[in-house]
């Protein structure tokens, strides 16, 4: 009975060590250190996005001139420029975009500043006081994986890993923060980029990983031992509970077969 006892206690030992999930495990912004083996990631100056073939992009017009404005500006609905409402125009796979009483004007590979000045001095050749504002209708990412998957705007520029998880509630504590992926689009004809990082180090700050860009796709994992984690204190206590309940029903039924 005693040998039963001891055996129940280890199995019940070794299921508390690997039940729960550790700092280590799951939390963020770590100092890399010889005993946890983090990755130190270089920084690298932040890129802005650059037009991709089939992006889309909306304008606005602005002029003194009522008229051709209200003409150009009908796909806006309110002046505060929603982009829900706008009419997106798409870029074509030769790099150029078809506006309104314009030829085809290339801005494959701009940024959107470079492509908003580009525009402006086309329209101005018919509109002389014409002024552009541009924006990048496509402003989205996707989430897959052990997060709330989902396709999310991108409500800021330079948005960064964490405040793009965060709007998915953050990963779940099954996910694999060592192998987050981050599969992002080429230009046309090449294929996509695949990122693949350790979140949990502090030195993901300012390196190539740590930057969104519009079409990117992050792919988080689930961990291999998740199946036998549990996810919340609650849970592990409940565990607890159900170990201590089965080891006296246990030890009760072996005292009753020794009487």
């Amino acid at each position: 009975m005693k040998k039963i006892h001891y055996l129940f206690l280890l199995l019940l030992t070794a299921v508390m060590m690997t039940s729960c999930y550790s700092h280590r495990q799951i939390g963020y912004l770590q100092e890399p250190t010889k005993s946890n083996k983090l990755p130190i990631y270089d920084s690298v100056p932040y890129e802005k996005y650059r037009i991709h073939v089939n992006d889309e992009v909306i304008f606005r017009l602005i002029t003194m001139d009522e008229t051709i404005s209200k003409a150009f500006n009908a796909g806006i609905n309110n002046p505060s420029h929603n982009i829900q409402y706008a009419y997106s125009y798409r870029v074509h796979t030769d790099g150029t975009v078809e506006l309104p009483y314009l030829h085809p004007v290339y801005i494959l590979g701009m940024t959107v500043r470079e492509a908003q000045d580009t525009l402006r001095a086309a329209f101005r050749e018919i509109i002389p006081d014409a002024d552009v504002k541009l924006a990048l209708y496509n402003k989205y990412f996707s989430v897959i994986g052990d997060a709330q998957a989902g396709r999310y705007f991108i409500y800021k520029d330079r948005m960064n890993i964490f405040q793009a998880l965060a709007l998915t509630g953050d990963v779940m504590n099954s996910g694999d923060r060592r192998h987050i992926r981050i599969v992002r689009p080429q230009g046309d004809g090449e294929e996509p980029e695949v990122l693949e990082f350790d979140m949990r180090t502090n030195s993901i700050i300012d390196s190539k990983y740590y930057y969104v860009y519009p079409n990117d796709v992050i792919y988080v994992a689930r961990t291999k031992d998740s199946f036998v984690k549990v996810p919340t204190y609650t849970g592990f206590l409940g565990l607890i509970t159900s170990s201590v309940a089965l080891l006296t029903t246990v030890l009760n039924y072996v005292a009753y077969l020794y009487k």
